[in-house]
């Protein structure tokens, strides 16, 4: 529904895990105070017509059959005043951690992606230097362990960490329209390093009291002399 202000711009995100057809419409509201508006309809820069108009509503139908039709699509109306609303057909995106997974040598870390459409299959990926190497059941089983829990979900389980697991990780999943990604930063510290900022305080203190013990005993002496 577009609501007729000048210079906005409405988006919507749609997910496609497979095949369909799909009716994309904008509506103008009846409040607006645009008339008789010039609608063209847009896949990228790419103008097309659109296949059907009622009142202060046009829509096109579109197959998507492969991953070459999806992409942004919009509806621009012109008049007085321009705007548009713009739909991204996309494949589902997948849910994981933002912020780095913190944890400390000798420990497990445990990642887990989701997505609302059932995936055909799930692969999980590290990086090794510039390459991305596959984490399968012939990569060490006693160090990574994959719980394909559902087809919506995957756990990546890393054990016996050491400072050489850190680095950035990846889940995934494929749909008949596509792959889509989640990508996860492991961040391995040692034991001793949330004590550092401690331990720093501690010697800063310890040498502030060293100077003032210093200063006093010198003072005495100075005093004594005298």
């Amino acid at each position: 529904l577009l609501l007729g202000v000048s210079g906005t711009s409405q988006e919507r995100n749609i997910s496609l895990a497979s095949p369909t057809k799909v009716e994309l419409s904008c509506k103008l509201d009846k409040n607006s105070h645009l008339k008789s508006p010039q609608v063209t309809w847009q896949r990228g820069s790419e103008t097309i017509s659109h296949t059907r108009k009622t009142e202060n509503s046009w829509s096109i139908q579109l197959s998507i059959m492969d991953s070459s039709a999806l992409g942004s699509y919009s509806c621009i109306l012109k008049g007085e005043v321009e705007f548009r609303a713009v739909f991204h057909l996309q494949v589902p995106k997948i849910e994981a951690k933002e912020k780095p997974v913190i944890t400390y040598i000798g420990d497990a870390a445990v990642m887990l992606c989701k997505t609302d459409y059932p995936s055909m299959a799930w692969t999980w990926y590290m990086t090794n230097g510039s390459k991305q190497v596959a984490i399968n059941d012939s990569l060490r089983a006693d160090k990574y362990l994959i719980n394909r829990q559902s087809a919506n979900s995957t756990r990546l389980k890393i054990l016996q960490l050491t400072k050489e697991d850190s680095g950035l990780y990846w889940c995934e999943a494929a749909f008949q329209l596509g792959m889509s990604k989640g990508k996860f930063e492991l961040k391995v510290l040692s034991i001793m390093a949330p004590l550092k900022p401690f331990l720093a305080i501690v010697v800063e203190v310890a040498i502030f009291v060293t100077t003032i013990f210093l200063y006093e005993l010198y003072s005495k002496r100075k005093e004594k002399s005298a």
